[in-house]
């Protein structure tokens, strides 16, 4: 071969083996002519930057759903509920403090607030004020009406981050044009449409008569109340409801079960509001929730079980039995998806987590009977109150809590504080916060989704990275609470409440 017919000479080095098991260095020289040696002499002499991203994202309809989900789960928020019941029951709320109503100037009390017979409120009327107006609140709150107002609590910043080609849309008018075109023609969900048709043949024209004759409760197809009992559940378990009833037991007098009573030095005056409504509270009880009821309820709707002395054992007729190992497979699901995604080497494979998907919305759809519509909304006013109760300066000055804890709402360092006293499981109540908080979400948008009806990965890959946040914080809250890590195998489908009590048993077995 002549010398000006070579452009390139590669030479390979490789090992070889001889017959005496000797190793041996070949070098083996490959001829490169032509364009091919142009292209090698281009790439030598023009390093190029690589760089790896994902394939295109395209958007999907459902997004504008779990933007109206944060939206409102935030909207009911404690911060927002304590604003509102405090201008019930004051007149004296700066300007700053009006605008947590979702129509600034707008007061659906007016009635309420306009007779001049504030003070004379006495007994248990006080209570049944605050229970009327618990109830107005989340009436206005938890729904879901599309119009043209503006919404304070809309954060157009956070949705870039989270909306998939955000950069496109017009801020909160586009997602109300892309939730309208979610629901189609009507004003229902997919999910609650398609049960409707299988419902009755010819429901939209059964729902134009009476409600109560025949027809359908309008209200809860159109409007759904965007609540989940699983807020209530990890409240419950961590010891909101507790805290209150032992509050309650003390006012009346009544010792609890350990020799030496650790709120002997609990007294709350008669001239504070508290005292009163201390009263009422304790007067209403037979129209509250039971803990048995709830426990029941929770079984019902997860296959959860709360532990305590309190709980009577159980002999349920209907339990999700299969949900906590449906979710947590999901969570585990998801965070390899997150792995998977994170490399942009590879591109990371949603079906199984579209599937896991759909497992938990099916099992949801089973619970959703009997008790699922009043339930959950009666234990959240309830536990509101509650909280509104635990966060007045006067429980406040007995059950502080620790100074130095950043808690994120007032009624934390109460129940935290009343762990301690009682000897309760000493777990924050921050994390069960947590648990609640974004365990109501992930489920909301996975029980209203219209999962069933598609086998787009898309979706899934939507929904992972929209949640994204609330996901990953949920698992971190598990395991602070059950020392369950949710993101390794097998799977864990353990109930929460069998963590808890080996807590407390190892808490009180080092104590002595």
């Amino acid at each position: 071969m002549k010398k000006d017919e070579i452009d390139a000479d590669v030479k390979i080095t490789r090992k070889r083996s001889d017959t005496r098991g000797a190793q041996r260095t070949l070098e083996e020289g490959i001829k490169i002519t032509g364009d091919a040696a142009d292209l090698l002499r281009k790439a030598v002499a023009e390093p190029k930057e690589v760089t790896l991203t994902r394939p295109e994202e395209f958007r999907t309809d459902d997004q504008a759903l779990w933007v109206t989900i944060r939206n409102r789960t935030t909207a009911i928020s404690f911060e927002r509920y304590r604003n509102f019941i405090n201008n019930v029951f004051c007149d004296n709320l700066p300007n700053e403090q009006k605008k947590f109503f979702k129509s600034p100037g707008a007061d659906p009390l007016k009635d309420l607030k306009n007779f001049d017979a504030r003070l004379s409120i006495n007994s248990i009327d006080s209570y049944n004020v605050l229970r009327f107006a618990t109830e107005i609140y989340l009436i206005m709150e938890c729904g879901v009406v599309i119009d043209k107002v503006g919404d304070p609590l809309f954060d157009e910043d956070e949705e870039k981050i989270r909306y998939i080609n955000f950069e496109e849309a017009d801020g909160l008018n586009e997602i109300k044009d892309r939730l309208q075109q979610y629901l189609g023609n009507t004003t229902y969900l997919p999910y609650l449409d398609r049960i409707l048709n299988a419902l009755m043949d010819n429901w939209q024209s059964e729902e134009k008569k009476s409600p109560y004759c025949g027809g359908i409760l309008d209200f809860r197809a159109t409007c759904p109340s965007l609540l989940e009992l699983i807020w209530s559940y990890w409240l419950e378990e961590g010891m909101l409801v507790q805290t209150m009833n032992a509050i309650a037991m003390r006012f009346q007098n009544k010792r609890g079960f350990s020799d030496r009573d650790p709120l002997a030095e609990l007294e709350i005056d008669p001239l504070r509001p508290l005292n009163n409504l201390l009263w009422g509270y304790i007067q209403n009880e037979h129209n509250r929730l039971t803990v048995a009821r709830r426990a029941y309820e929770y079984d019902h709707h997860y296959g959860l079980t709360i532990y305590g002395k309190a709980v009577p054992k159980l002999r349920t007729a209907d339990s999700r039995s299969k949900f906590l190992e449906a979710f947590h497979n999901l969570l585990h699901r998801t965070s390899i998806f997150y792995k998977e995604d994170a490399d942009t080497t590879v591109i990371a494979d949603a079906f199984p987590l579209l599937k896991a998907i759909r497992e938990v919305h099916l099992i949801l759809a089973e619970g959703a009977h009997n008790q699922f519509g009043d339930l959950p909304w009666t234990a959240r006013v309830e536990m509101l109150i509650e909280k509104w109760l635990l966060a007045r300066t006067e429980t406040q000055q007995f059950l502080r809590g620790r100074m130095m804890v950043p808690y994120n709402e007032p009624w934390m360092g109460p129940v935290d504080s009343m762990k301690k006293l009682q000897g309760w499981n000493d777990v924050t109540i921050t994390h069960f916060h947590d648990l609640a908080t974004f365990g109501e979400q992930i489920l909301l948008s996975i029980r209203y989704g219209d999962w069933v009806n598609t086998n787009i990965e898309q979706q899934a890959k939507n929904w992972a990275r929209y949640w994204k946040p609330e996901i990953q914080s949920y698992i971190h809250a598990y395991r602070a609470v059950t020392g369950v890590d949710l993101t390794t195998e097998p799977v864990d489908a353990t109930p929460p409440w069998v963590y808890l009590k080996r807590q407390e048993e190892m808490k009180f077995a080092g104590r002595f």
